[in-house]
């Protein structure tokens, strides 16, 4: 998977993506990011990429040229690109099932905006999907995209190290994930639950996924259907 970033700050992608798990699939060619700075794409010496709103009002809105520039000349590389994914509080809620949609794909770009907002023709010409990822707001649209790209990398096969490693995680079948324990059996008192070192692997999943549904319905009991 291809994964195109546009943004004014390039190198604040660098940190996130260039260690542990996401840094090891870009070195073995299953995943690419890349930062694409939108001020190379500014027409004038000053690179300016932000300009006053029409009609007046507070703060600077990103302009159209430099974004649709950036865009056209990525999509000018191949593989094609499938989704121009614009980061923005008024876009549709970023979960665990849109993430398995974008994850199927071959490329995305993902544009992430500052200032004020966007100029309205980049939202309704040339992003194809508006994402958010919560009822805030940020100062820019990198984080957003940081996470957006995170969720739907692990999803890619190869990026994790075991082929099912995301399909007991939570929400990934609507579900909060089951209770975990690791060495000492016992600390402070405080022992692990019988069931886990029973070596009983039937006993084990049924006792996971009960206390999945027990955990789900005490914190986010929206996410079970009603005949759960």
């Amino acid at each position: 998977m291809w994964i195109d970033l546009l943004t004014l700050f390039p190198e604040m992608f660098s940190g996130v993506f260039g260690d542990s798990i996401l840094k090891r699939a870009q070195d073995n060619g299953v995943l690419r990011i890349e930062a694409t700075n939108i001020r190379d794409f500014a027409q004038d010496k000053h690179r300016s990429v932000d300009d006053k709103p029409y009609g007046g009002g507070v703060g600077m809105v990103m302009m159209c040229q430099p974004v649709f520039d950036a865009v056209e000349s990525l999509q000018q590389q191949k593989p094609q690109v499938d989704e121009i994914i614009l980061l923005t509080p008024q876009g549709q809620k970023f979960d665990q099932q849109l993430a398995k949609q974008l994850a199927q794909k071959q490329r995305l770009i993902l544009i992430a905006g500052h200032y004020e907002g966007f100029d309205e023709r980049i939202r309704s010409n040339l992003a194809t999907m508006e994402i958010s990822i919560g009822d805030y707001v940020l100062t820019g649209g990198e984080i957003p995209a940081m996470i957006v790209v995170d969720t739907i990398a692990r999803l890619v096969p190869g990026v994790l190290g075991s082929a099912e490693s995301h399909l007991e995680e939570s929400f990934s079948e609507n579900l909060l994930e089951y209770p975990q324990y690791t060495r000492p059996a016992e600390f402070r008192g405080m022992q692990v639950p019988e069931v886990l070192t029973s070596g009983n692997h039937e006993r084990i999943r049924k006792w996971r996924l009960d206390q999945a549904r027990q955990r789900t319905r005490q914190r986010r009991p929206d996410l079970l259907n009603e005949t759960d």
